[in-house]
C-alpha cells in the first residue's frame, strides 16, 4: 500500500512507482509566499517526494461558521504537484479555531475534576461532543469533495495524533456516550454491578442514569469503572476516526485513509493494536526520550509499531531531525542520530519516513522543535543530513513493500495488561509495564537476538519462544490459548504480577500466578513488593528489585532455576520452568533489569534451541532485523555503539554499507548497513506449536 503511494502522483517527473516515501509535515501558512517556491526547489534537493498539509490549519480553512477560504491550500497543492510531491493531505480537524470554540464552548474537555480545557493550545475537543463531530465532518466534507480529483492528493491524514492531550474527557457529553458504550458492553445493570463489583462500597446502581466517569472522587474510584473508562475513551476516539473515514470513503474511495498513532513511550491510553483495522496502512509518529535505553526503546516502538501492523510495511508520520522542544532539557542529536534513527524504523517495517516538519517555525510554542530546514537555513548541516538520507532512502527502494521476517522470539504487548496493572490501590505504584517488556527486549538485543513485539490479535505459535512480562489480566480464553501454545512446543516465560485477573479486573481466586498457576506448576500465596531502593540476591548472582514472590512449587516437573539467597524469601524459589507437552512454562517472580535478564536469558532459550543470528563478536554490538520479501530477504546491520563494528561473515549483495576486500562490513559509530540475500535464506521455523 505504501509503497505504491508514489505511483498515485504525477507532476513534473511522471510516475517513479514504487519507492520509499521520504517527507514531513509541511505548514505553508506559517509562511509568506514567496517561501514556498524555495520549500519545493529544496524538497527536490533533498530526495522528498510527499508532504503533510494541513493538519493545523482549520482556522485557516473556515474563518467563520459560513466563510471559507481554499485558496491558498489550491496554490499549495498545485505546487507540490508542479514539483513531482504528493500530499498526505490532512482534515484540518486537529484543533477547532477561535471562532467555533467562542460560539459553542460545549465542545470543550472537561477535566476528572470538573475544569474545563479552554483553548489556547491544542485538541481542545470532546472525542463525544455531537456539535464538534457536527462541524468537523463539514469540513472533511468539504475538503474531499474539492480536492477529490486533485492529481496531488495520494493519502487521507484523518485529524492528528488522536488523543495525544484528549484522550479522557469527563464532561455530560462522555457521561451519556459512556452509558451508551456499557449499555452495548454488559446489556444489563446486573451484569454491569457484577463486573464492577459494586457490592463493594455500597456502589450498586439501579439506574443507567446513575453511571458517571470516574471523576474526582473522595478516594479510589471503582477499579473496574476505571478500566473500562479507559476501554471506552480508547473506543469513543475510534469511533471518532471511523466517522471521518466514511465521510472520506463516500467521497474519495479510491484515495486511502490513515492517522498517525504514537507508538511511543509515555503514550499509554489508545489501544492501536484494536485501532488497526480502522485504517488503510498504520502510521506512527515516534520521538526519541534521551536516556540509558534510548535507541532501544526506539527500536521497540518500531517493532511494536509493526506488530500492530501485522507485519505489513507502516508508515513514519513524524520523528525529529534533531532536537524537539517538549522535554525538560532538549539535546540536539549526534552525527549519524538523524540516519540511524530513520533506518532503524525503516529496518521495522516502514515504508516511509517523515518528519515533524519541514521548515522550523519562527513563532509558536515548537520553534525550538527541529525540523528538516532548520532556522539556520539550507547551509546547515542538518540539511545536509537531510539531503544524505534522501540519497540513501532511494538506495533502498528495493525494500519497499517487503514485511517483516518473524523471529523466533516473540514478547507479548496487551495494552488491557498495561492498563490494568498500573492501577491505583495495587500492591505497588513502581510497576511500569513498559520499562519491563523494554527491558527483556534491550536484554535480547545485548545478546543479539532477534525478537518480535506481538499482541493478543498476532500468531501467537510461531514464535519457538514467547516471552509475556506482567501479563497482569489474562481472560480465561488467553490462559487457554497460552497453555496450548507451551503443550504444542512453545515455550512460554512470564513474570510477576501476571494471571492475576480477568477481563473484569477480578482475581482470579486459589493463589497466584491464577489463571497461569497450573500451567506453571506453581502457587503464591500472598503478594511480596519491595520497597523503592530494596533488592534481593539470587543464588545465581542476579539481583532483583520491585518484587519478590513466595513461590512453592505444586507440580514435580516444575524445575528451579534460580533460588533466592537474601531477603524475606531466601532459600524459596525465584525462576522456575515446567514441562509441559513438547514445551514448557517458565515464571520470573522479580524484577531482574537489563544485566539480570541477559545473564538469565540464555538459559530460558536453551529448551527452544534459539541462539543469535549474528558473528559472536558483534552480538550485543550490532542489531539485526529482516524484512522480506517475494524475491529477498532485507537484512538490516545497525550499530549499537559509538565506536565502529566490523561484522564479518554476513554474506549477500551490499544494498548500503562498504564491504573491505574480505566481505567484512565497518559500521562507522551510529551506522547502518543492509544486505540483501535470496528469499528463504536464514528464515525462523517458528515454533511448531500449531
Amino acid at each position: 500500500m505504501i509503497s505504491t503511494l508514489l505511483s498515485r502522483r504525477g507532476g513534473a517527473d511522471g510516475d517513479r512507482g514504487p519507492g520509499l516515501v521520504y517527507g514531513a509535515d509541511y505548514n505553508p501558512e506559517q509562511w509568506p509566499r514567496s517561501v514556498w517556491e524555495e520549500d519545493v526547489r529544496l524538497m527536490r534537493e533533498a530526495g522528498v517526494n510527499l508532504v503533510s498539509v494541513g493538519i493545523f490549519s482549520w482556522a485557516r480553512l473556515q474563518r467563520a461558521e459560513d466563510t471559507w477560504d481554499f485558496g491558498w491550500l489550491d496554490e499549495v497543492m498545485d505546487l507540490l504537484h508542479r514539483g513531482g510531491i504528493g500530499v498526505d493531505l490532512a482534515t484540518a480537524t486537529a484543533s477547532p479555531p477561535p471562532w467555533l470554540t467562542t460560539a459553542r464552548p460545549e465542545i470543550l474537555p472537561v477535566t476528572a475534576s470538573g475544569a474545563t480545557v479552554w483553548p489556547g493550545a491544542r485538541q481542545h475537543w470532546r472525542p463525544t461532543s455531537p456539535v464538534f463531530r457536527e462541524y468537523a465532518l463539514r469540513l472533511v466534507r468539504k475538503l474531499a469533495t474539492r480536492y477529490a480529483d486533485h492529481p496531488a492528493l495520494v493519502a487521507w491524514h484523518v485529524s492528528n495524533e488522536l488523543g495525544c492531550h484528549n484522550v479522557y474527557d469527563y464532561s455530560d457529553d462522555a457521561a451519556r456516550a459512556f452509558r451508551a458504550w456499557l449499555r452495548a458492553r454488559y446489556t444489563t445493570l446486573d451484569a454491569l454491578n457484577h463486573a464492577w463489583g459494586t457490592a463493594f462500597w455500597s456502589q450498586h446502581y439501579t439506574d443507567w442514569d446513575q453511571i458517571l466517569p470516574p471523576r474526582l472522587a473522595a478516594s479510589h474510584p471503582n477499579p473496574t469503572q476505571q478500566l473500562d473508562f479507559t476501554r471506552f475513551s480508547s473506543d469513543a476516539l475510534k469511533e471518532y476516526l471511523r466517522a471521518e473515514r466514511a465521510v472520506l470513503r463516500e467521497i474519495t474511495p479510491q484515495v486511502p485513509v490513515t492517522t498517525n498513532f504514537m507508538v511511543m513511550s509515555g503514550t499509554k491510553g489508545m489501544n492501536y493494536a484494536d485501532w488497526a483495522e480502522e485504517v488503510d496502512f498504520v502510521s506512527n509518529d515516534h520521538y526519541v526520550r534521551p536516556g540509558p535505553q534510548d535507541r532501544d526503546e526506539l527500536s521497540f516502538s518500531a517493532n511494536l509499531t509493526s506488530a500492530v501492523a501485522g507485519g505489513r510495511p507502516w508508515f513514519l508520520m513524524e520523528h525529529s531531525t534533531s532536537a524537539v522542544n517538549w522535554q525538560p532539557v532538549n539535546v540536539a542529536k549526534r552525527p549519524g542520530d538523524l540516519a540511524r534513527d530513520s533506518l532503524l524504523h525503516v529496518a521495522h517495517g516502514a515504508d516511509a519516513v517523515c518528519f515533524f516538519q519541514w521548515r522550523q517555525s519562527a513563532a509558536g510554542a515548537e520553534k525550538y522543535h527541529s525540523a528538516m530546514v532548520p532556522h539556520a537555513g539550507a547551509d546547515s548541516d542538518v540539511f545536509r543530513a537531510v539531503c544524505a538520507l534522501g540519497a540513501t532512502l532511494a538506495t533502498l527502494a528495493p525494500v519497499a513493500g517487503s514485511e517483516r521476517e518473524p523471529a523466533e522470539v516473540g514478547i507479548l504487548y496487551d495494552w488491557e495488561s498495561w492498563w490494568a496493572g498500573e492501577q491505583d490501590s495495587h500492591p505497588t505504584s513502581l510497576l511500569d509495564y513498559r520499562q519491563e517488556a523494554l527491558d527483556w527486549y534491550s536484554a535480547l538485543l545485548a545478546l543479539g537476538i532477534r525478537a518480535d513485539l506481538v499482541t493478543t490479535r498476532g500468531d501467537l505459535h510461531r514464535h519457538r519462544v514467547l516471552i509475556a512480562p506482567v501479563l497482569h489480566m489474562v481472560p480465561a480464553a488467553l490462559a487457554r490459548t497460552l497453555t496450548r501454545y507451551a503443550e504444542r512446543g512453545g515455550h512460554l516465560v512470564t513474570t510477576y504480577f501476571s494471571g492475576i485477573v480477568d477481563e473484569n479486573d477480578h482475581v482470579w481466586l486459589g493463589g497466584d500466578p491464577g489463571a497461569l498457576r497450573d500451567l506453571l506448576g506453581i502457587r503464591v500465596e500472598e503478594f511480596a513488593p519491595l520497597l523503592a531502593g530494596e533488592s534481593v540476591e539470587l543464588d545465581d548472582a542476579t539481583t532483583g528489585g520491585l518484587w519478590s514472590d513466595g513461590i512453592t512449587v505444586t507440580d514435580p516437573r516444575t524445575e528451579v532455576l534460580a533460588r533466592y539467597r537474601t531477603g524475606v524469601q531466601a532459600g524459596r524459589p525465584a525462576v522456575t520452568r515446567r514441562g509441559t507437552g513438547s514445551g514448557s512454562a517458565a515464571y520470573v517472580s522479580t524484577r531482574l533489569g537489563v544485566a539480570g535478564l541477559t545473564a538469565l536469558l540464555p538459559r530460558l532459550l536453551g529448551p527452544a534451541g534459539v541462539d543469535s543470528e549474528l558473528p559472536a563478536a558483534v552480538r550485543g554490538l550490532v542489531e539485526t532485523t529482516v524484512r522480506r520479501g517475494a524475491d529477498a530477504r532485507f537484512v538490516f546491520l545497525v550499530n549499537r555503539t559509538d565506536e565502529t563494528v566490523t561484522v564479518s561473515g554476513m554474506d549477500g549483495e551490499v544494498l548500503l554499507g562498504t564491504p573491505d576486500a574480505e566481505g567484512a562490513l565497518a559500521l562507522a559509530p551510529r551506522d547502518v548497513a543492509v544486505l540483501r540475500q535470496a528469499a528463504g535464506r536464514g528464515t525462523s521455523s517458528g515454533a511448531g506449536a500449531r
